[in-house]
This record gives C-alpha cells, structure tokens and sequence, in this order.
C-alpha cells in the first residue's frame, strides 16, 4: 500500500509539471534540430516516460515470478527517488524527458509486483485490490495536492527535488519489510497450474506461457486493459491545462488570500505574480475521490461478476466524456459534480479487471500475467497521453472527448463479450455434470 501510493503520487504530479512546462520552455533543442514545445510534443515526452511504465511492466512481471515482490518493490521505490531528484535539476526538455524515463523505468516493475503479491499472499482477494487501490488513491490525489502547495512558494525544479525525499524513506522501509507472499496459494488451489510456484525460466517458456494465456480470455481482457489505460491516460495528462481555460477558474492573487503579516513573511506580496491556480486543486479533489471508487469496485469484485463491473464502468465513462464540455461551462456547481462522478468511475473499473486477470490466468504466472495487463495499461495506454496531446494541439477538446467516448465504448463492448464467453462456459461446465 505504501509503494502503490509512492507510485502514484508521482504518476498523477507530471501533469501538473506539464501545465507549467508549456509555458516555461519554448524549443526542445535536439542538437542538429529544434521543436516547438505545445501541446503534442509535450505529449510525447509525457508519453514516453509512462509509456516505459507500462512496457516495463512486462519484464517486471517476469522477474516477480522468479525473485519474489520484496526486492523490486525497494528497487522501485529508490529509483523513483533518483528520477524525481533528476527533474529537479533539469535544465531542459531533454533532460526532462530523460527524468519521466528513469521514473517509467523504475515505476514498471510495481503493478506486477504488488498485484501478484496481493493475489497470491491475500485470500480475501477483491478486498485486499480494493484497500491496495485505496492506497495508491491516495497518492494520486495528495501527490497532485502536495505538488500544489509547494508550487504556491518555490519555482518548480525545487518542488521536484522535495518531492524526491518520500520515496526514498519509503525505499527503506520497504528493504526491512518482510512477509509471507504466497500465503493464499493453497487457498487458490494454484489456479490449477502445474508451475503454481516457478514462473518462467526461459524465453521458449516465456513464450509457451504467453500464448496458453493469449490463447483463452486473456486476449480479450488484454484488449480491455488497452482500452482502460487510453482513456485514463487520455483524460488526465492535460486535464489542469484543459481547465485553465475555463472562466471558473481564474487564476486567484494569492497575496489576497493570506493575512497582510503572513504575506510579506513568506513573500508574498501584491503584485509577485504568484498565484492560486484553482484547476490544479479541482484536479487534485476529483482523483481524492477515487478511494470511493477503488473501494467500491473492489467490493463489488466479491459480490457480482466482473464482466458485468467493467461492462457497467465503460458506459458511465463513455456517457460522461460525451457530457463533459457542457458540464464544465455550465457553472461551478454541475462541474464539481460531474468531477466527482468521473473520479470515482476512473477508478471503480480498476479492482474489476485486476479481478477479471487473476479468473483468466493461472496462479504460478500470476506476475507475468499482470505484466502484460500493465503492458496494457500503462503501456499501450500510454498512447493516450500523446493521442490528446495531438488533438488539442490540431483540433479541439470537443475531438479529444468523443475520442475518449470511442475508447470507453470499445471496452463496453469487449465486457459484453466476456459476458457471453462467461455464459457459454457456464452452459458447457452445467451440460458436463
């Protein structure tokens, strides 16, 4: 729970960071060429830093399944720390996209790791994915917050470096932690699995194993992650820019928040120019309200099919992608509660499909298994990231969110799939007895 909180304090700060990187950098210098710094290529910079995030996950996986979770999850912790205190000292866009790959890199490994130990080491499994997800939550909505606040008072390279310092206390918590990982094995009864305790040894074994997961309903649960990963990625890596636009939320002098005294201690005086930007807090309040649905979706794991749980969750986001643009310029009020439905709904299809992975795979793969879904995920679904980074750059946020009302259908539709394949197995194990 503390690492998936780390990872994701991270994860959901780059966006903030890329609302000020628009304005702050005007090129990316790349020696014998220069670029324009908008919106796409932001996007693509952003995008391949959580792209290694998802591509990596894969190796990671494979590497749970033969050196355990305890000593990746240290590893993840430390080098996020390292890429946090990089983007500190960045003095360019190269130097930042070579940050946000350190911290891909590093982050990789986690999904796979702690998912597998969760479904491995917990019999009580949807409620151990729903108090995990609550964890990482938390991350995503203090990380933002946290990131903020310090924004309010320091320049941006120094709120980086601070924000450097947690993971590596985490970090070494995490090298002194010690648990029993395969605890719910027996429990699982292997999932049925010859190699319920080995993992892969080889790449021949790696690939016989890929293609009997491929070869059932891991293909389509893959297709599902996919879909997932793009419009989360898609929705939220320029939602603080997305918003600034919005007459709601005019940037606030921030000397005339704060008592005359308390002002000029810190500072801050008329006419600094430093200023409350209420589209960050926004952002921040609406993924805070995602331990509601991480909660929700990991109880409703245990008590209806998951089939139906990511059916459900697509159409909610598909309807509120459709809604989005007249909600926000209907006044505050509609747009805080619109924030809070699509916070929650972003979060509540995760425990269904982390679910929906450990029904369609055998336990003794169970990491390489959630390798690919964060493959997926993080990976693929990176891609939304420079996907609405190309839209708002060369058409409009009214593209860019049917785009995502596309992605969520999609996904529906592969969930009603599930559901049908879910009643045919049903119908042909009833035929059998």
């Amino acid at each position: 729970m503390l690492a998936h909180g780390m990872v994701h304090t991270y994860e959901l700060s780059i966006p903030i960071f890329v609302s000020i990187w628009l304005t702050e950098f005007d090129v990316v210098n790349l020696g014998l060429t220069q670029l324009e710094v908008t919106a796409a290529t932001l996007g693509l910079v952003v995008t391949a830093g959580y792209g290694l995030f998802g591509v990596g996950a894969l190796p990671g996986g494979i590497l749970v399944d033969r050196v355990g979770s305890r000593r990746l999850i240290g590893l993840c912790l430390f080098g996020m720390s390292a890429s946090f205190l990089l983007l500190g000292l960045a003095p360019s866009v190269v130097v930042i996209t070579l940050a946000l790959l350190l911290w891909g890199a590093a982050a990789s490994v986690y999904h796979p790791a702690g998912l597998a130990l969760i479904s491995k080491g917990v019999e009580e499994r949807g409620t151990g994915f729903a108090y995990h997800g609550i964890a990482g939550n938390v991350g995503i909505g203090l990380g933002p917050l946290l990131t903020a606040i310090l924004l309010l008072f320091f320049e941006w390279q120094l709120v980086a470096g601070l924000l450097a310092v947690p993971a590596l206390v985490a970090g070494a918590y995490a090298t002194r932690a010690q648990f029993d990982e395969t605890a719910a094995v027996a429990a699982d009864g292997g999932g049925g699995d010859s190699k319920a305790d080995s993992g892969v040894d080889s790449l021949a074994e790696f690939l016989g194993e890929s293609k009997r997961m491929f070869a059932g309903g891991f293909a389509v649960v893959f297709l599902v992650v996919m879909c997932s990963g793009l419009y989360y990625r898609g929705v939220l890596t320029f939602l603080p820019n997305l918003l600034e636009g919005i007459p709601t939320f005019e940037p606030i002098p921030l000397a005339t928040l704060l008592p005359a005294g308390v002002a000029d201690a810190l500072g801050v005086e008329a006419g600094s120019g430093r200023t409350l930007k209420p589209e960050r807090y926004f952002y921040s309040g609406l993924l805070m309200v995602g331990v509601v649905g991480q909660y929700v979706g990991g109880k409703l794991t245990d008590r209806i099919p998951v089939e139906w749980g990511i059916v459900g969750s697509f159409a909610v986001l598909a309807a509120l992608a459709v809604v989005f643009l007249p909600v926000a310029n209907a006044g505050l009020v509609p747009l805080l509660a619109l924030g809070a439905v699509l916070g929650c709904f972003l979060f509540v299809i995760q425990p269904f499909y982390q679910a929906t992975v450990a029904e369609y795979t055998p336990a003794g793969t169970r990491g390489l298994s959630y390798g690919f879904t964060y493959l997926g995920v993080f990976g693929v679904g990176a891609l939304g990231g420079a996907v609405a980074g190309t839209i708002l750059t060369y058409s409009t946020p009214a593209v860019l969110f049917l785009t995502l009302a596309g992605f969520a259908a999609v996904g529906a539709g592969l969930g009603l799939y599930l559901v049908r394949q879910r009643g045919t197995r049903a119908e042909a194990g009833a035929t059998a007895d």
